[in-house]
């Protein structure tokens, strides 16, 4: 007897089912729903581009200790707004300056301001990683000096 039931309970689901299957899903759709869903994808190929006149910048050699800054310079060629959401550098000696949350609008251009104090020794690189609307999502900027140490006879003071 419960074979029987659950045979009859399994016959009823299928046919549930393929009663439900059986509407043509062609005549479910709603023309504006695709003339829209089409627009909205359009609307998203259309991105920002982030194109800086210099990826890296060199201070050269400089003295332990002295501060010093570059300025990278951008252009939005891309067809919507550029927004830099952050900019974070790899350690605290630089600073990243930035126009956050911005729209820079295509066409347009802007300025990215990395400050270093000047630590460390012999050859130093650093980078700066900005976040943005971009299809990557961030770019890469490098700096670089070879940092003098400072001298020992300095350090202590005069020789007396």
């Amino acid at each position: 007897m419960k074979k029987i039931s659950r045979f009859l309970g399994l016959v009823l689901v299928v046919s549930l089912i393929s009663v439900s299957c059986k509407d043509n899903a062609t005549n479910k759709i709603v023309a504006d729903n695709v003339e829209s869903a089409t627009s909205r994808d359009e609307a998203q190929k259309q991105l920002p581009v982030m194109e800086f006149e210099k990826s890296e910048h060199d201070f050269g050699t400089i003295a332990q200790g002295t501060p010093q800054e570059t300025i990278f310079k951008f252009t939005n060629t891309g067809n919507a707004p550029l927004i830099i959401t952050d900019a974070k550098s790899s350690c605290g000696c630089t600073i990243p300056e930035y126009p956050k949350n911005t729209p820079i609008a295509p066409g347009e251009s802007g300025e990215l301001l990395v400050k270093f104090n000047g630590s460390g020794q012999n050859q130093v690189t650093k980078t700066v990683t900005v976040t943005a609307n971009t299809e990557k999502g961030a770019e890469l900027l490098r700096i670089k000096a070879f940092v003098n140490p400072k001298d020992a006879a300095q350090a202590v003071g005069p020789v007396k």
